[in-house]
């Protein structure tokens, strides 16, 4: 006998309502999928019952393999099997600096491509494959075509990294509903936001050690909105940098100077599974290069212990940006494979004085978690809390001088719109370039730029008349762009930032640290150059007057504001905001004697002709 599915009126839905939405971890070294089925989130495994897809692609002459089936290729044919791709979506060819076995093509400041036995391929073709390797397991396990995905990113990835990842996802042929933070999918997966019973606000630590990225976030539930309060990390920084370490301290003691790309190949894998081996045993004996070595626990502690302090300052930076204290911590999740490490688990029980959390599979947790957020996003569900993500760093315009003027600040929450009115600087100007810039310092120079584009069109105007509305835009991705629009005469123009490759790892935590370290630096440097600017448009304004006026000036007077317009013109060639503001006073001085001869003279002017009466009269 069939059983049948009996609902209360109106709490069914029909059966062509309900969409198929997926959750897609797409990792440094594995990757997976997981739906919402019955109204619980499960990872979807492919028809050997594996749930991890290894994030490797093999290319030969004739076919591509990828995950298990491409595994083989790590040591016979390295060149043509691309493993670890993510650490190199969104990059340049020059940001790319660790070492790895292939060869890159293409220009320096380009994302590069890999050069296999298919021809070029470049990141974001590569995990398309993946991606859509993903997406069929998915079709074939659930008999139903895929409607969305919602694929996490790290929340550190900037503009670049997370275009590149929804390039990758619309070349497999994925609808792409969001891409949403991995520590945002990983609380959402614990179900974090559900106590309903909760009278005060709870606060969470995301520590997210994956195979090449690392992420901390915190966030806060409050009233129904599960909200990031402040994001750090490291693009380039995970478990495959543990093995490297490993590797690094290996080589030293058996004094081997260099490996070949088969040795390497070899060895990386040998360090891998010596550091998952030491999770459960005192110590672990692997090969490199012909030669035996021992591994014990307190020496892999001591030789990973420069990457756990990475990860520990990034974590006291973010509890800083939250304005929080240990105590003000309820619960810290792991997440990702390499938080399975005894080491780590130490590290993190130590910081926080607390037992983590980590009930949830930490290689699954992001995948479930991503899902739940796809059921909503779908419409299958009208249940689930608010998600606020955050921008990972300010973004900001080019004014006069070389000065940033941030639009939206680090942390603020997405989508975010911020609209600013900014005018021209010379009279007649008709066109403004609009330069957008990503950075923590007040310089132009010390940012990194994403863009630029002209305004065009501008109605001539006298200096300062002119009304720019630029409005800055950033979309629940991420995903920033830009547009600017001349309010008199309606002309507009706009870009999207998609720049051809990202910040390097190096970049991101300069730009961090640099905004901390350079902070009273910036604030004595942007004084300067606001002083200047003004400086330098007083002294054009004097000159204009001057052509109109100067026979308002008896020649002493003349003589006497000259001299003080060439002494602070000369001046503002010095960096000293004394001496400069010294200059200043002194012309004021004159040019407010100026300024009065010429008022009065216009008043005068306007005076000619009437009388007392047609004054009184007129009240």
């Amino acid at each position: 006998m069939a059983l049948l599915q009996i609902a209360e009126p109106g709490q069914s839905s029909a059966p062509h309502e309900h969409r198929i939405a997926i959750g897609i971890d797409l990792g440094t070294t594995h990757s997976l999928v997981a739906t919402v089925l019955s109204g619980k989130a499960k990872v979807l495994n492919d028809q050997q019952g594996r749930v991890l897809l290894p994030s490797i692609v093999h290319y030969s002459n004739q076919n591509i393999e990828l995950g298990d089936d491409a595994k083989p290729f790590l040591t016979t044919d390295p060149k043509n099997t691309i493993v670890s791709v993510k650490r190199f979506m969104g990059r340049s060819k020059a940001d790319i600096k660790f070492q790895h076995p292939y060869t890159l093509v293409g220009e320096d400041n380009q994302m590069p491509a890999f050069d296999t036995a298919q021809g070029h391929k470049t990141p974001v073709e590569i995990s398309a494959e993946i991606l859509k390797q993903l997406k069929d397991r998915a079709e074939a396990s659930l008999n139903n075509p895929v409607n969305g995905a919602v694929i996490t990113v790290p929340a550190y990835f900037d503009e670049a990294q997370r275009q590149a990842t929804r390039d990758a996802a619309q070349l497999a042929g994925l609808n792409v509903l969001r891409l949403l933070n991995e520590p945002t999918a990983a609380a959402v997966a614990y179900g974090l936001d559900q106590d309903t019973n909760l009278a005060t606000d709870r606060n969470y630590v995301i520590y997210d050690l994956g195979g090449g990225t690392f992420d901390v976030s915190i966030l806060r539930f409050s009233q129904g909105v599960f909200e990031v309060l402040a994001t750090g990390g490291h693009t380039a920084l995970g478990g495959d940098d543990l093995d490297r370490l490993i590797l690094k301290w290996a080589k030293k003691q058996l004094n081997i100077e260099t490996l070949d790309d088969s040795e390497y190949a070899h060895a990386i894998v040998a360090a891998r599974k010596a550091k998952e081996a030491l999770s459960d045993q005192d110590s672990v004996e692997f090969s490199m290069a012909s030669q035996s070595i021992t591994l014990d626990r307190p020496t892999f502690e001591s030789v990973i212990q420069v990457a756990l302090d990475k990860t520990i300052s990034v974590c006291k930076r973010v509890l800083r940006d939250a304005k929080l204290e240990l105590d003000d911590i309820q619960n810290v999740v792991l997440v990702g494979g390499s938080t399975r490490s005894y080491a780590v688990q130490q590290a993190v029980r130590q910081v926080f004085n607390q037992e983590p959390l980590c009930t949830i599979n930490p290689d699954e947790v992001v995948a479930i978690g991503a899902s739940i957020t796809a059921n909503q996003l779908i419409g299958n569900s009208k249940d689930g809390s608010l998600l606020l993500d955050v921008t990972p760093l300010s973004l900001g315009i080019e004014t006069m001088g070389g000065l940033v003027e941030r639009l939206i600040s680090r942390n603020t929450a997405i989508p975010v719109a911020r609209r600013q009115e900014f005018t021209t600087y010379q009279d007649g100007q008709t066109a403004m370039l609009i330069h957008v810039v990503q950075g923590e310092r007040d310089l132009v120079e010390h940012c990194r730029s994403l863009g630029r584009f002209v305004l065009r069109g501008i109605p001539p105007m006298v200096a300062g008349q002119a009304r720019i509305e630029v409005t800055y835009q950033v979309d629940a991705d991420g995903l920033l762009a830009v547009s600017a629009r001349e309010t008199t005469s309606n002309v507009s123009a706009h870009i999207d930032i998609k720049p051809s490759y990202g910040l390097s790892d190096a970049d991101m935590e300069r730009l961090l640290l640099d905004g901390y370290k350079f902070a009273s630096e910036d604030k004595d440097l942007r004084h300067l150059q606001e002083t200047k600017v003004e400086a330098q448009r007083e002294l054009e304004a004097l000159e204009q007057a001057l052509k109109v006026d100067a026979h308002l000036l008896a020649t002493a007077q003349l003589e006497a504001l000259e001299k003080a317009r060439a002494d602070l013109q000369a001046q503002l060639k010095t960096d000293d905001i004394k001496v400069i503001e010294q200059a200043v006073e002194q012309l004021k001085v004159h040019s407010d004697a100026f300024a009065a001869e010429r008022m009065n003279q216009h008043i005068d002017d306007a005076l000619k002709g009437t009388k007392l009466d047609d004054w009184s009269n007129s009240h």
